[in-house]
């Protein structure tokens, strides 16, 4: 297995071990029911095949044009400590996971739009991606979506390109406060320095309207000199909230590319990157595909992972996502153990 592989069970052991269930929970789980009928008498919804759906006391109903959208609340069960994962780069440990299928194209991306592009426009996210279709239909095709910022009616809130935005949060407040700038010169100037950190959580600025406030908060940088005459860069990520089975692995890899890009443009060799989540979670519907992981075999190995980035090109600000390449046996992944789908809340 690889050294996510094996994290990613020992966590999943843990969290259905001892994991605590919220009893608050913010977000909620929508089933959409075409062409369904509500009966207030009963509290039940009749679907078009007229099966019988009864609701309990903690969910309610919206009714669309077509039919009724079922609301439920969506729990947590998550433990607040003993949770640390480390890779060496140097010896080829990788975070990638092969239980299932990442998508390793777009969490890189993403990494790339808050720490290059400094962006908080979404638009600029999607053409990244290749997914730009804003002048067309304007639509946004990327998760960020739920974030935007907007009106009371719902609408849009644009920039002045009149696209949408998170508002004052990730990559607005690494613009805003110049902070990869300030961490590349001070491990450059400094390499020895014990301050080398970045860190997107600005309560001042979330006094700005603003969307999903960072989750993956803050980096710590360390230049390493180690017994073998290299010199490794370091980092170690602090993370405030995990939702593990979804995003664990994403996280981890992507700021496990940053690192190499961070250590490419200061000529140094890529070390040891440490995630350490505090609040780690999985939702009660990923209960059963979280069962469903742990059963399986993983379909590789560290030695057939590796993440290779363009060797023509050193500085950090000109890598584009066609420059950063993870080389995995993604069929064999998806065959083995093809993906599982996992409903947000």
């Amino acid at each position: 297995m690889t050294k996510g592989d094996m994290y990613t069970k020992k966590i999943f052991r843990k969290i259905l071990k001892e994991g605590c269930m919220d009893k608050n929970p913010r977000p909620h789980y929508e089933d959409y029911y075409p062409n369904a009928v509500y009966d207030k008498d009963t509290n039940t919804i009749i679907d078009k095949d007229n099966n019988i759906i009864e609701l309990n006391s903690n969910q309610w109903i919206v009714f669309n044009r077509n039919g009724v959208t079922l609301c439920t609340p969506a729990h947590t069960l998550s433990v607040n400590s003993g949770v640390e994962c480390s890779y060496d780069l140097s010896k080829g440990e990788s975070p990638l996971i092969s239980l299932r299928p990442i998508a390793c194209k777009s969490s890189i991306a993403e990494i790339l739009w808050i720490y290059q592009k400094q962006s908080n426009d979404l638009v600029e996210f999607d053409e990244l991606l290749g997914r730009n279709t804003w002048e067309e239909d304007h639509k946004i095709n990327n998760w960020w979506n739920d974030w935007a910022l907007k009106d009371e009616n719902e609408n849009y809130i644009l920039n002045n390109q009149g696209h949408p935005t998170i508002g004052s949060t990730y990559g607005e407040v690494i613009r805003k406060h110049n902070l990869v700038e300030k961490v590349l010169k001070d491990l450059k100037d400094n390499p020895d320095g014990r301050r080398h950190i970045i860190s997107m959580w600005q309560d001042d600025d979330f006094l700005l309207p603003h969307g999903l406030k960072p989750c993956a908060f803050m980096t710590i940088w360390n230049v390493r000199h180690a017994r073998d005459g290299k010199d490794y860069l370091d980092m170690t990520l602090i993370q405030r909230s995990s939702d593990f089975a979804t995003a664990g692995c994403i996280n981890q890899v992507q700021y496990t590319v940053l690192l190499m890009l961070f250590a490419r443009h200061l000529n140094l060799e890529p070390g040891i990157f440490t995630w350490k989540p505090v609040n780690v979670q999985i939702y009660d519907r990923h209960i059963g595909q979280v069962k469903e992981l742990l059963k399986r075999t993983p379909a590789c190995d560290d030695k057939d992972i590796s993440i290779e980035i363009n060797t023509d090109k050193t500085n950090f600000y000109e890598m584009t996502p066609e420059d950063i390449k993870v080389k995995a046996p993604r069929e064999k992944i998806k065959k083995l153990n093809p993906q599982l789908k996992f409903p947000l809340g």
